[in-house]
């Protein structure tokens, strides 16, 4: 699978918070947070489902991956998504590993290895 999701006992706004609390362990912040239903609604656009797309960074990791192949930044920041499915909390992410196979490098597979294990554990770990 390209993803990693998992189902949370949560309302949207308290696994945004655990999220952001476990992401701090593991060195990642969130640069920005896009509440897409918001969005889209000041736009004149309605959206039934909720969700809320986090962008995370680890500036060590991104400064590392950047150096070996500047097309990685296509893939930066990391994206994770919480959202509701049929009433049911989600939160997942690309998983970095099927992302960085587009380069076709694998010294960079290893660091995404690396940085998939430790996204994971961070939203796996908000359960």
């Amino acid at each position: 699978m390209f993803h990693h999701t998992i189902e949370v006992d949560k309302s949207m706004n308290e696994a945004v918070s655990a999220l952001e609390a476990s992401l701090k362990d593991e060195k990642f912040g969130v640069l920005w947070s896009l509440n897409m239903k918001e969005t889209l609604a000041g736009k004149g656009v309605e959206l039934d489902g909720d969700y809320i797309i986090l962008e995370v960074c680890n500036p060590h990791e991104a400064k590392r991956v950047l150096e070996k192949n500047p097309i990685v930044s296509y893939f930066l920041p990391c994206k994770i998504v919480v959202y509701k499915d049929n009433g049911t909390t989600k939160v997942g992410l690309p998983k970095p590993t099927e992302l960085i196979k587009f380069v076709e490098n694998e010294d960079l597979q290893a660091i995404a290895a690396d940085i998939e294990k430790r996204l994971i554990g961070a939203i796996d770990n908000i359960k």
